[in-house]
C-alpha cells in the first residue's frame, strides 16, 4: 500500500487474546501471549544489541590506542592558532564520530579529548563541550549505526543503508547547521582570537593507532556495503583486538563488554513492549496525530521530542513507533527522538554520559543551564530537520 506516493508500513501488533499464529505456538510449543511478544521482542533486538556490544568494544579499544586524543591534537594543530578554525574542526570531528561510531562514542570518548585540548590551549571549555554533546544528538540522523533508534527504524522499514541515508541526509544536515549556527552565535565572543600552536605529543604506539583508525574505516565500509551492523562491527573489531592483544595486552579486559548496558536496554525494550501490549500505543495515537503533511510530521516529531525530554529518547521512540504509520512519519519520529533530547540531562543516554565525563574533566554543567539553552535551540533544529524531510 502507499500513502501519497510513500510506502505504508504494515504494523503487526503483538497478539492479543490468542488470535493469530504466534511463532512459539506454530512451532508446537505452548506459550502464553506474554511469552510470545517477549520472544518476538528479543528476536527483533538481539542483532541490534549485538552491534551495540561489539561497537562499544571497538570504540573503547580505539580510545586505548589514543585515537580520539590524537584526533583532537591534530585538529588543534591544523587550526593554526585560530579559535574559529578549531571550532569548525571540532564540528567536523564530532559529526564524523557520531555518524560512524554512534552518539554515545562521541559523548563518552571524544568529550574528554576535546576538554583536555581546550585546557591545554587555555580556551573556554564550555562552548566546545556543548558543541560535542549537541552534535552527538543532532548529528545522529544520517546512518543506522549513528543511533540505536535508527537501527530500529531501518529494521522495521527494511531499508538499505544507502536508502536510509538518502532519506535522512537533508534532515541531518539541517539539524547540524542549525545547532552549529546557534551555538556559534551564543558563544561568538569566545570564538574570537588566537592561541599558541600546541607542541606535538609523541604517539605512544603508531602501529596500534593506525590499526584503530583502519578499524573505524573498515566499519564504515562494511555498513555502507550493506553488511548487517553487528557483522560489520565484528569484522572491523577483530583485527584491532588481535593487534591490541599483541601490543597492549593490558587493554583487553572483560570490562570492555558493556554487559550492564546491553542487559538494561533489553529490559527497557521488554518493558515498553509490555506497555504496548496493554494499550500504550492506543493511548498515544491521538497525541501522535496522523498524515504526511508538514503539520502532521511536526506533530509527531514534537511528541517524540517531548517524550524524550520527559523520560528518555529510546522509550519515547519505542512507544510512538507503532502509531507512526508510514515511512516518512517514522523518519519524522527519528528527528524528534534524536534531535529532541537537547533540553533535559536524561533526554538521552549520551547526554547523561557526557555530563559525567565533563564532571570528571573538571567542568560542571548545570541542568538548568542546559535546559535553558536547549529549550531555545532544540525547537529550531527539530523544525528545520522536519521541514527538510518534508520538502
Amino acid at each position: 500500500m502507499t500513502v501519497a506516493g510513500r510506502p505504508r508500513l504494515l504494523w503487526v501488533p503483538a497478539p492479543r487474546g490468542g488470535a493469530g499464529c504466534a511463532p512459539l505456538r506454530c512451532a508446537g510449543a505452548p506459550a502464553s501471549v506474554e511469552a510470545v511478544w517477549a520472544w518476538q521482542t528479543v528476536q527483533r533486538v538481539a542483532p541490534i544489541l549485538a552491534f551495540v556490544a561489539v561497537a562499544t568494544v571497538l570504540a573503547e579499544l580505539c580510545d586505548a590506542a589514543g585515537l580520539f586524543d590524537r584526533a583532537a591534537e591534530v585538529a588543534a594543530a591544523r587550526a593554526g592558532g585560530s579559535v574559529a578554525r578549531l571550532w569548525v574542526l571540532v564540528v567536523v570531528l564530532s559529526t564524523l564520530t557520531t555518524v560512524l561510531l554512534s552518539l554515545d562514542t562521541t559523548a563518552v570518548l571524544l568529550t574528554p579529548a576535546v576538554l583536555a585540548t581546550t585546557q591545554k590551549l587555555r580556551l573556554p571549555a564550555l562552548p566546545f563541550a556543548l558543541l560535542v554533546v549537541y552534535l552527538a544528538n543532532a548529528g545522529s540522523l544520517l546512518l543506522p549505526v549513528s543511533n540505536l533508534t535508527n537501527l530500529l527504524a531501518q529494521g522495521l522499514l527494511h531499508e538499505s543503508v544507502l536508502a536510509f541515508a538518502a532519506q535522512m541526509a537533508a534532515p541531518a544536515l539541517a539539524a547540524v547547521v542549525v545547532v552549529v549556527l546557534a551555538l556559534s552565535w551564543v558563544y561568538r565572543a569566545d570564538l574570537r582570537g588566537r592561541y599558541e600552536d600546541p607542541a606535538g605529543t609523541p604517539v605512544a604506539d603508531p602501529v596500534l593507532l593506525a590499526t584503530a583508525a583502519a578499524a573505524c574505516g573498515l566499519l564504515a565500509l562494511g555498513v555502507l556495503a550493506g553488511l548487517p551492523p553487528w557483522m560489520a562491527a565484528s569484522v572491523a573489531t577483530a583485527p584491532l583486538v588481535a593487534v591490541t592483544a599483541r601490543r597492549r595486552r593490558d587493554a583487553l579486559t572483560w570490562r570492555l563488554v558493556p554487559v550492564v548496558l546491553v542487559a538494561g536496554t533489553l529490559v527497557l525494550f521488554l518493558g515498553v513492549a509490555a506497555a504496548q501490549h496493554h494499550g500504550l500505543s492506543t493511548a498515544l495515537a491521538h497525541l501522535a496525530g496522523h498524515g504526511d503533511s508538514l503539520a502532521g510530521l511536526l506533530r509527531l516529531a514534537a511528541a517524540g521530542a517531548v517524550g524524550s525530554n520527559a523520560v528518555n529518547n529510546l522509550p519515547a521512540y519505542l512507544a510512538l513507533e507503532p502509531v507512526a504509520g508510514t515511512a516518512v512519519r517514522l523518519h519524522a519520529l527519528l528527528v524528534g527522538t534524536n534531535v529532541g533530547p537537547l533540553v533535559t540531562v536524561w533526554g538521552s543516554l549520551a547526554t547523561l554520559l557526557w555530563r559525567s565525563r565533563c564532571a570528571s574533566g573538571g567542568l560542571k554543567v548545570g541542568a538548568w543551564r542546559l535546559a535553558a539553552l536547549g529549550g531555545v535551540i532544540m525547537p529550531m533544529a527539530v523544525v528545520a530537520a522536519v521541514a527538510a524531510l518534508w520538502i
